[in-house]
């Protein structure tokens, strides 16, 4: 096979050659310029980044006997046995065929013979995170004290699965992804010495589809040249790579953000009919709108990274666009995204994806502009409402202090039961019921109250306007695992949540979302809480009381015994009240306890 590929032709053969890593090149010339080298090291990266080729640069410079400022002079033989992977002295191994136990003993038993050739026998282990752990333990003792003539070098792009006794023994190096910048500076220079001409445009899709990987790049470049008959142009360089003009996604959010859907779905089609795929649709819209938000806020810097790529028309879109609703679609594109990569149809996700564009940033829009009004709206309703039902609770304090000083009389008894019926009908209706908040106070913890605390932004934030506006005036007192207690400020609005279904139904949900599971919500009003905190607490204390009474005659019946319990009366009280302190702290928190001795 004559023809080879061009990654492998213009593969670094010198640590100048390397792309994009000059800290690390400079750190392995200087480590050989002073014979500072290590027994080991990792070069740990993403993919096409240039770990293996350094790691052979590095085992052509540390054995030529010409190397010149850290540099091989890939001219005697020893240079060019590696470079051909012909020298026995220097093995390449990989970790993904050969990750077994017995490949690394035998890696270990011949690494006691001295070279035959060059000064150091060299390792290069590639994917070596791909070695099983009973391999890893084999390799642990042979790289905490190689022989003097062996060095080790680990390559992998998922250093995290790696053990941290292996990494505590290497010298680590990071390979970062290339920039498109300097990517695009090695495709010029590949093309001009192979005397063919290109589109810059197209150098620079591709630059920015290989994603930092120089090999990848190359690879494209390949695909290219091959498609368009050793022509790099735009055209071909988005047929090869499945990429959307930017003219184009800037026409389709035209359209997405003017609402007009019937030309956004249009725009859609014309994309799978040209036989792209809609993921890479998606994953450039993506990047899209990620540079109008850097746009908005920094031009500079998305005019380098985009290699300077910025037509008018993506900055007037740019400038005209809100980032709330940039914000918004990529959430959506990013679910849409997810959910393409399991269906056979992504016509119909593209599709739906473009009307959710068109339409929902419209509808948010629509609830922000009329929040603030709905909100005023009711806070006066609010205001108007309780200064009516402090008006009507004077009048009825008023008519019963005037009933409770007039002379007892049929007629005026008549009159003060009609009253008091009122006066009972209307506190009825703030009635709480004590069958649902017990059972919640009988396991409330106060880590399960501030979990609801912490939360209830969020909680509220997920009702509709009008329900969360109810909810404004309210908060958590008390929960448990399966109940949580919450307190209204004003009465009327207890009355209107304790009778709205659709409320608690919407609260639960959210819970449910939110925290995994569904605590049954009770409302009661914030002038009842005390009252009702305070009454438990003495119920849960009498019932302790009256059960150790209980034991004490069933196993005590002698009078010696009952004077003793007399005469330790005081103590036992005192531990029935720590009890129940005890109790009110584990459910209500220390800050919020305060003790009265009757």
């Amino acid at each position: 096979m004559s023809y080879q590929a061009l990654y492998r032709v213009w593969r670094p053969q010198r640590f100048d050659d390397v792309i994009g890593q000059d800290v690390i090149t400079t750190t392995l010339k200087n480590a050989i310029i002073t014979n500072q080298l290590s027994h080991a090291y990792l070069f740990a990266g993403p993919r096409g980044t240039g770990k293996t080729s350094a790691a052979k640069i590095l085992a052509k410079a540390i054995n030529c006997p010409n190397k010149k400022d850290g540099e091989p002079c890939n001219q005697c033989e020893i240079c060019k046995s590696i470079t051909n992977g012909t020298l026995n002295d220097v093995i390449e191994i990989d970790a993904a065929s050969n990750n077994g136990v017995e490949e690394i003993r035998e890696v270990r038993d011949k690494a006691k013979y001295a070279p035959t050739e060059a000064t150091y026998k060299v390792y290069i282990i590639d994917e070596v995170h791909m070695l099983s752990t009973g391999a890893f333990n084999a390799l642990l003792k042979t790289l905490e004290e190689p022989p003097e003539h062996v060095i080790f070098i680990l390559a992998t792009t998922e250093p995290q699965k790696i053990p941290a006794t292996i990494i505590s023994r290497v010298q680590r190096f990071d390979f970062r992804r290339i920039t498109s910048q300097d990517i695009l500076q090695r495709m010029e220079f590949i093309l001009d010495q192979k005397d063919m001409s290109y589109d810059d445009k197209a150098l620079k899709v591709i630059a920015k589809s290989a994603e930092g990987g120089m090999r990848d790049a190359l690879s494209i470049l390949d695909q290219v040249l091959s498609f368009g008959a050793d022509n790099v142009t735009y055209e071909n360089a988005l047929q090869v790579t499945g990429s959307v003009t930017k003219s184009f996604m800037n026409k389709y959010l035209h359209c997405v953000v003017n609402h007009d859907v019937k030309s956004a779905l249009l725009n859609a089609q014309s994309i799978l009919k040209e036989g792209k795929d809609a993921g890479r649709f998606i994953e450039d819209l993506i990047n899209y709108c990620q540079d109008i938000l850097l746009y908005q806020q920094s031009p500079d810097m998305v005019e380098k990274a985009e290699l300077g790529l910025i037509d008018d028309d993506f900055k007037h879109l740019a400038n005209g666009i809100d980032a709330k609703i940039i914000y918004m679609m990529i959430t959506q594109l990013n679910d849409i995204q997810s959910q393409m990569r399991y269906t056979m149809h992504p016509d119909v996700y593209l599709d739906v994806l473009t009307v959710k564009l068109s339409n929902n940033h419209m509808e948010s829009s629509n609830d922000e502009s009329t929040n603030d009004d709905e909100k005023n709206q009711l806070k006066s309703q609010i205001l108007e409402l309780n200064n009516k039902v402090t008006s009507l609770e004077a009048q009825i304090n008023e008519m019963t202090s005037k009933e409770n000083k007039s002379p007892i009389q049929m007629d005026n008894q008549n009159v003060s039961k009609k009253e008091n019926n009122k006066v009972k009908s209307k506190s009825s209706e703030n009635k709480v019921n004590l069958t649902k908040i017990y059972p919640v106070l009988d396991n409330a913890t106060r880590d399960n109250l501030t979990n609801l605390q912490n939360i209830w932004d969020e909680l509220l934030q997920s009702l509709d306007v009008t329900k969360r506006a109810m909810m404004h005036v309210s908060k958590p007192v008390a929960a448990s695992g399966e109940g949580v207690i919450v307190s209204f400020e004003y009465p009327f609005l207890f009355q209107k949540a304790n009778s709205n279904t659709e409320l608690s139904d919407s609260l639960e949900n959210g819970l449910d979302r939110i925290l995994g599971y569904v605590p049954k919500v009770v409302f009661v009003p914030s002038d009842q809480w005390p009252s009702i905190r305070k009454d438990y607490l003495m119920n849960r204390k009498n019932n302790q009381n009256e059960s150790d009474h209980v034991d004490e005659n069933l196993g005590n019946s002698s009078i010696e015994k009952n004077a003793e319990n007399h005469d330790n009366n005081v103590e036992n009280n005192s531990d029935d009240e720590s009890a129940i302190v005890k109790k009110a702290t584990d459910m209500f928190g220390a800050d919020i306890i305060d003790v009265k001795n009757d």
